[in-house]
């Protein structure tokens, strides 16, 4: 099922499976998605990582994230677009920027209990209902149902993390980083860049993630640019050079080392093993 608007938005709803699981990868500009899993039989790699996930797991992808099927049993995909609704503007009111989207190098998949999968599922039915509708306020519920779905997925992940609930300003911290972290990382790499830009200390900065044992902010940081080194050498035509200019590096010897000592290769080795994953056997 799809809507589509006058403006260009567009938000849609299927059900995968095998046969159409084709759509999971065909990410468009400014496209963010959530997949809900209804088998234990699903795995995607995702930045060249493979991941298998449980029934009931959701999970929440932008277009940047490099998506690829391993194996497809049956899963619901939801796709919206910027001009349908715009999680940064409306960020006040939902809180997902910097946790369920733009979250620096993390993964963010959704463990539900029963008892919020139940209100899941009656949200997921009235999308539904929602899309069958041809009216004048069609949109305007479209936007209020994906919003609450939203809504009801950050809360569930920010408990999943174990984020204290009501230190709200920790939390604001902490996404307004992730978010900063994605927006800067391969123009900003040390912590004290991000300080300035919360308007705190780096003190402040890293004892804030110490609060809820989280890694660094600088692992987050290291984490973010070496996730982009991967989808480039995995994904792009670019030369490692290129690569290195690109995120920042002062020359290639420094981006060699950077990467060889994360990942135990060097990038030419990385970057010829997964085009030998590629060739046709």
């Amino acid at each position: 099922m799809r809507y589509e608007g006058p403006n260009q938005e567009y938000f849609e709803v299927v059900n995968i499976t095998s046969e159409n699981c084709y759509l999971i990868k065909a990410s468009k500009n400014s496209e963010l998605s959530m997949l809900w899993f209804d088998s234990d039989q699903n795995r995607l790699k995702i930045d060249g990582e493979e991941h298998a996930f449980k029934t009931n797991e959701l999970l929440c992808l932008t277009e940047f994230h490099k998506v690829e099927t391993v194996n497809i049993d049956k899963l619901r995909l939801l796709k919206f677009n910027k001009p349908f609704y715009c999680i940064l503007d409306h960020d006040s009111e939902i809180s997902c920027r910097g946790i369920l989207y733009f979250g620096a190098a993390t993964l963010p998949i959704i463990r539900p209990d029963a008892k919020e999968l139940d209100t899941l599922e009656t949200v997921w039915k009235m999308l539904c209902i929602e899309m069958e509708s041809r009216d004048n306020l069609q949109l305007e519920m479209l936007q209020m149902m994906l919003k609450r779905m939203l809504i009801l997925c950050t809360r569930i992940y920010k408990e999943q993390l174990q984020y204290d609930i009501s230190g709200g300003e920790y939390v604001d911290s902490l996404r307004a980083f992730n978010y900063l972290v994605e927006q800067h990382f391969k123009e900003k790499h040390k912590v004290a860049d991000y300080a300035d830009l919360l308007h705190i200390s780096p003190k402040s900065l890293s004892n804030l993630f110490k609060k809820i044992g989280s890694k660094t902010p600088l692992q987050y940081i290291q984490e973010r640019r070496l996730l982009e080194a991967r989808r480039l050498l995995k994904y792009s035509e670019r030369s490692i050079s290129e690569i290195a200019f690109q995120l920042g590096f002062s020359d290639l010897q420094a981006f060699s080392r950077f990467f060889k000592n994360n990942e135990g290769i060097s990038p030419n080795d990385f970057k010829n093993s997964e085009q030998k994953e590629k060739l046709p056997t």
